[in-house]
């Protein structure tokens, strides 16, 4: 199946203009090259396969604002699937970290596990007694690494309300933990 640029543009366009059956030869040609690439970044078929879903859905969506001049095809529809990567790498990284520093067992005795699985519990515990937006909020500062502002607009709330619900949420987490979990 040819990929010449001229040949994935013309699809591009057609696909920008709604055409199904456009895209889907669009998906045959670019799916391998752009998969290969979301695997080196990745480096597991099930997250490379979620990134290349994730990152067509993106292009079906942007197809009618692809602009020609500014890149070839290829090469834009590569960016889109390594920002879909980056993200799905980003997420599973903070969830590792997340389970490597609250739920790892790797205390040097049996009483120091014991602590460490009930400080994570504790942990647990006072999250879920968050309010569901604040514990969003602290959920995308510190497990996902996001700074105020960009916690702010994937909410679609003003920075000064997500710096106060954040703030108010670590107050509440340090009491509750003061108290060993308990309300």
């Amino acid at each position: 199946m040819p990929t010449e640029p001229d040949q994935l543009r013309t699809w591009l366009a057609a696909a920008g203009q709604q055409d199904a059956a456009a895209f889907r030869a669009l998906y045959n040609a670019a799916a391998p090259k752009l998969f290969g690439f979301a695997l080196r970044i990745l480096r597991k078929r099930e997250l490379a396969e979620e990134a290349l879903q994730e990152g067509f859905v993106s292009i079906w969506h942007a197809a009618p604002d692809y602009q020609a001049g500014l890149a070839a095809p290829l090469t834009w529809m590569a960016a889109i699937v390594r920002n879909k990567a980056l993200d799905i790498l980003r997420r599973t990284d903070n969830t590792m970290e997340l389970d490597d520093t609250l739920l790892r067992d790797d205390a040097s005795t049996p009483a120091e596990a014991s602590e460490m699985s009930s400080d994570a519990r504790a942990l647990a515990a006072c999250m879920a007694r968050l309010e569901g937006l604040h514990r969003q909020a602290i959920g995308l500062a510190f497990f996902h690494d996001l700074s105020h502002s960009e916690v702010a607009q994937r909410m679609s709330l003003p920075v000064g309300t997500v710096k106060t619900w954040i703030r108010r949420g670590l107050e509440r987490l340090r009491l509750c933990l003061a108290k060993g979990g308990m309300p």
